[in-house]
């Protein structure tokens, strides 16, 4: 069994040992059914310098790590990401994760919660919030266990792409001081109010962003609804927008880039992050 979150140094050892532990043994299957594309990517995340919260190797993979010291964090980002990430495409979750650490330096930490199967990038799954309502219950119990661990850190929610849906159907009620949307289809709502959070809710785009030539609109249909919500960076959806300078749709967490010196000033409590 997982041991429960406990910020201590020894606890999070425990718990990172049983994450470990449950790597390796996905490691194992993989070689035994012959995936060794699984088994090579996997074998990386058991090193013992990575720190694994969970770990999951079924359905695409479910992994929560974390990235800097939990336990003397006194800023925490949990990222959550989009369409098309998997244990076989989480290069990216974890390249992004490392460049907001390192901006972010001292006291803080970065969660990557690839907590739910997410949509294949280009299908009817990535277009409409049923992912996003599974995914929900899961992240919503996440953070609530994260802010009990750590009572007197500042905890901020970043959601891109796809994973602002997920984020807005957890929102209500999460005890966040930032819900950061970027690279987003929408949040699955009308206006930044209808996410009923306390916290302040920013969004931004790059002017790259294929993302932002989609359609903004939610449509119910008999046997789904259609569309994500308005877009989270138009002026009357109501979040305070931030500057993401130029790069594409994967290019927010980029070492260097204006979009990532902005999330880092939010996370950070620096208000400079107003277009």
């Amino acid at each position: 069994p997982v041991p429960p979150l406990v910020a201590t140094p020894a606890a999070l050892a425990e718990r990172y040992a049983a994450g470990r532990a449950e790597i390796l043994a996905a490691e194992r299957a993989a070689a035994r059914h012959g995936d060794h594309r699984r088994a090579a990517v996997v074998r990386a995340m058991a090193d013992p310098a990575r720190r694994f919260l969970s770990f999951d190797g079924r359905d695409g993979g479910r992994t929560v790590e974390v990235f800097g010291d939990l336990a003397g964090a006194e800023r925490i980002a949990v990222l959550v990401p989009g369409a098309g990430i998997s244990l076989d495409k989480y290069r990216a979750l974890r390249d992004g994760s490392t460049s907001l650490k390192d901006a972010l330096g001292d006291r803080s930490a970065v969660v990557a919660w690839l907590g739910y199967a997410t949509p294949n990038g280009v299908s009817l799954q990535a277009v409409t919030p049923g992912r996003a309502e599974e995914a929900a219950p899961r992240l919503r119990a996440f953070v609530r266990e994260l802010a009990a661990a750590k009572p007197g850190a500042r905890i901020s929610l970043l959601c891109h792409s796809y994973g602002s849906v997920v984020c807005g159907r957890a929102a209500p009620g999460l005890d966040v001081a930032h819900l950061v949307l970027f690279g987003s289809p929408g949040a699955g709502v009308p206006d930044a109010a209808a996410l009923r959070t306390r916290a302040t809710v920013w969004a931004g785009r790059t002017a790259g962003d294929w993302i932002g030539g989609l359609p903004h609109a939610s449509i119910a249909l008999p046997f789904a609804t259609v569309g994500l919500g308005e877009d989270p960076v138009a002026p009357g959806f109501g979040a305070r927008v931030f500057a993401a300078g130029g790069g594409g749709h994967g290019d927010y967490l980029a070492a260097g880039s204006a979009a990532l010196a902005s999330i880092a000033r939010i996370v950070g409590g620096r208000a400079g992050g107003d277009a």
